[in-house]
């Protein structure tokens, strides 16, 4: 029998003080985290790649290379499953993952140029990959350490600390860059600092989850590997909610992945801009964080997401504005306020699209259902950015102009010509990004979650809450305002669907049938 260390062991019986201290600790992993992921991910991981060469078919396999990773739920699941030991299993796999995180970092340095983006992808799938291995261990022990009836509220908070400063630092990081590069310093040399920083602080956070207990699963025969697996889809529930974040993933990182691209690439802004920007967003990622988790809790998860899903969508279908088909004067403050938006909404869609599954499935046997939401989630998001990008490459070349023109039919004079759209390369995929997303949210009226309550009735206590908070911070009328867009927009479509519901139920309607880590 293998020896195992007392403080990777787990517990007959954790106590409220226990848990209390655990999850403190589970905020300082969390920002550990974030911090790894800001600086080895994004934006920078993108910028990395086209240093080494990557075009943007290998843009798509690198976005892809997480999500692929997710295959191994499959052994995770036997092994969480067999041996019981999860807080073994998030330790030692996230210690062996982080090394190859740290490893990829000396790419540029020891690796001929030709061999650099195979080496990348190679070592990105291994981090991946063992990352899966312990998320989907992290999942189950989550679901059975947080008290269920706080769970909203507490990833909300974990959530907006570990943004908080992983925002900071991306904006150090990114004006370190650009002032190294004024310099003269090698740019993929610089990205490899970064990858040594980031991994550095992934490898410290481990040191926090050591000290978060782990209560003991419940004794039960050992099952097969088909009867794990089918298990969670023959709930019709949760197979629902499967359904939903399959499409939600498959339509998201479509787009996702590229945002980074096109500002850098079709735009032309500097990383510094980019990242501002980036950073931006996540400022008000921070704020709204525990302001959703407040209304998960209060009403349900899957309200939120109905809410907080169409405004992303709405975010994704304002990219192609960006050009007609240039920049244009409408440009930054069409991408700030795309910025803004997609913080307020990605907010509410990374909280409950995970804290819905996490409430949803069984406790004591949720390490199946999880594993398989995140199976089916991985591969929708492996194949969706892989697409995207060998679309955009076919595209490149293809315009479709759509045009406003004012003439005098009499002499054939052309008094104005407006461009309203322009779609070029990826641009294309953003459009069908939109288009399946909105087909997502339709799958969500299927879930149902107990508690759920009206888009209506969530906007409305969302604008209660957006007002209450800007009293605090400002008196002016102006910014006051800021809470009533797009919320006011929103609740008219959302009145609009209502009415059109089947039965005619509301689409949130209590009467209708990715690891927080």
């Amino acid at each position: 029998m293998v020896w195992i260390p007392r403080f990777l062991q787990p517990r007959d019986s954790v106590s409220p003080a226990e848990v209390e201290q655990g999850m403190r600790h589970l905020l300082f992993d969390g920002a550990c985290s974030q911090v790894m992921g800001s600086l080895t991910g994004g934006a920078f991981l993108v910028a990395f790649a086209l240093m080494l060469g990557a075009s943007n078919f290998v843009i798509g396999i690198l976005a892809a290379a997480g999500p692929l990773s997710q295959v191994l739920q499959i052994p995770a699941i036997v092994l969480v499953d067999r041996t019981g030991l999860r807080k073994l299993l998030v330790v030692v796999n996230s210690f062996i993952s982080r090394l190859f995180l740290l490893a990829v970092a000396f790419v540029p340095w020891f690796v001929e140029p030709r061999y650099r983006v195979p080496v990348l992808f190679a070592g990105l799938i291994s981090y991946f990959g063992l990352g899966t291995l312990s998320g989907c261990a992290f999942n189950s022990w989550m679901r059975d350490f947080v008290p269920q009836e706080i769970q909203g509220r507490y990833f909300g908070k974990r959530l907006a600390v570990a943004t908080a400063v992983g925002a900071g630092l991306t904006l150090l990081a990114g004006f370190g860059v650009e002032v190294a590069k004024h310099f003269g310093a090698e740019t993929q040399y610089l990205y490899s600092a970064l990858f040594v920083v980031g991994a550095s602080f992934g490898l410290f956070g481990i040191i926090f989850l050591v000290r978060v207990p782990e209560p003991r699963l419940p004794r039960h025969e050992p099952r097969g590997l088909r009867h794990v697996l089918m298990e969670p889809l023959r709930e019709p529930n949760f197979r629902q909610l499967v359904i939903f974040l399959g499409a939600w993933n498959f339509a998201i990182n479509l787009a996702a992945p590229f945002f980074a691209v096109y500002m850098l690439v079709r735009l032309e802004l500097s990383m510094g801009v980019v990242l501002t920007l980036s950073v931006a967003s996540q400022l008000v990622n921070v704020l709204f964080f525990r302001l959703w988790g407040r209304l998960a809790d209060r009403f349900s998860n899957k309200s939120v997401l109905g809410l907080s899903g169409l405004l992303f969508v709405l975010t994704i279908s304002l990219w192609p504005f960006l050009t007609l088909p240039e920049r244009h004067a409408l440009t930054i403050p069409l991408l700030i306020l795309i910025h803004v938006l997609a913080g307020i909404s990605t907010a509410g869609v990374n909280l409950c699209s995970s804290t819905i599954a996490l409430k949803i499935a069984p406790q004591g046997r949720a390490t199946a259902y999880l594993a398989m939401n995140a199976l089916v989630n991985g591969i929708a998001a492996t194949v969706a950015p892989i697409i995207a990008g060998l679309t955009a490459d076919l595209l490149a070349d293809r315009q479709l102009t759509l045009s406003l023109r004012w003439m005098t039919r009499s002499t054939e004079t052309t008094h104005v010509d407006l461009p309203t759209l322009d779609l070029v390369g990826l641009d294309f995929v953003f459009v069908g990004s939109a288009i399946l997303g909105l087909y997502a949210m339709h799958r969500l009226l299927s879930v149902r979650e107990e508690g759920e309550a009206s888009k209506t009735v969530v906007l409305g206590e969302l604008q209660g809450e957006v007002r209450r908070a800007l009293r605090h911070v400002s008196n002016v009328a102006g910014l006051r305002s800021l809470y009533t867009f797009p919320f006011a927009r929103l609740e008219d479509l959302l009145r609009r669907r209502s009415r059109g519901g089947r039965g005619g139920q509301a689409p949130g309607s209590s009467e209708r049938p990715n690891e927080p880590k």
